[in-house]
């Protein structure tokens, strides 16, 4: 079996000589980024998921199939989560009495970009400058935005140790199960994480382990809600992570890639490549 992902410099004519020299040859691909009609590069994603997947037996996105009207309907397309792992999630900020920030969220303009792009204007940045005006006696712990240059790795890590939530705001509006990575180091540490209610996220976790919320006025109610209330906060950032790390983990989801793909044998011997 050959797993690819966001792999763009494979030609398809590779996978096209592989499949015609191993019959027995199983190629699935995964996908992260946003498929997002209204949303960022909505089109080159939609290219580059589209581009080899004549020649795949399985496809994983995260966002779900049945909101994305192109995918070929002999293809198997399935929602994959975006996983965590104990090795990188290692915090568990519900147990932290000494965080100093109440809330949490950092921007960047472009994986792994140490600095913001000049003129580049993300809508993110609006919303959570709204929701800050809106939002008095909370403090809030903010990179990428307002000339904050994004962090990342340890220093990442440092400074969400010191935070009791997070907002999980991908770009776009939001759509059915799509999120960035982000949603995993926000739940997976244990911050309590808000997540809009247009994720349908709700059909995975329930109300007593993340915090959903429909608009900008009902956020902002919910977060100085929490802020003043430790006790229910805790409470939930801990049931979040603990449902998340269960079901979404890496072990879990790399097993549903492997178990899922077309075929009508029975064989199961496996040679794995992620590229």
């Amino acid at each position: 079996m050959l797993i690819f992902g966001h792999a763009d410099l494979i030609n398809g004519n590779t996978l096209s000589y592989l499949k015609e020299n191993y019959m027995n040859l199983k190629i699935a691909q995964w996908f992260l980024d946003p498929l997002i009609k209204d949303g960022p590069d909505y089109q080159k994603n939609k290219s580059r998921i589209l581009d080899k997947i004549e020649f795949t037996d399985s496809n994983f996105i995260t966002t779900s199939p049945d909101v994305l009207d192109f995918l070929p309907k002999n293809k198997l397309c399935l929602f994959m989560p975006n996983p965590t792992d104990s090795s990188f999630e290692v915090l568990s900020n519900y147990e932290n009495n000494h965080c100093s920030m109440d809330v949490f969220f950092a921007l960047s303009h472009g994986v792994h970009r140490g600095k913001l792009k000049k003129g580049k204007h993300d809508e993110r940045a609006d919303f959570i400058n709204r929701l800050v005006e809106m939002t008095p006696n909370v403090k809030f712990d903010l990179y990428g935005i307002n000339n904050i240059q994004p962090i990342w790795a340890d220093s990442f890590l440092k400074s969400i140790s010191n935070a009791k939530m997070g907002v999980n705001l991908s770009r776009g509006p939001p759509v059915k199960y799509y999120s960035s990575d982000r949603i995993t180091q926000l739940i997976g540490n244990g911050l309590l994480t808000f997540i809009h209610r247009n994720t349908h996220y709700n059909n995975f976790f329930s109300d007593d382990e993340v915090v959903f919320y429909s608009n900008i006025s009902s956020l902002s109610e919910k977060i100085q809600r929490f802020a003043k209330d430790d006790n229910m906060r805790k409470k939930i950032a801990k049931r979040g992570k603990k449902k998340y790390m269960k079901y979404f983990n890496s072990t879990i989801v790399a097993d549903y890639i492997i178990n899922n793909y077309n075929d009508d044998s029975t064989c199961r011997r496996w040679f794995i490549f992620i590229l």
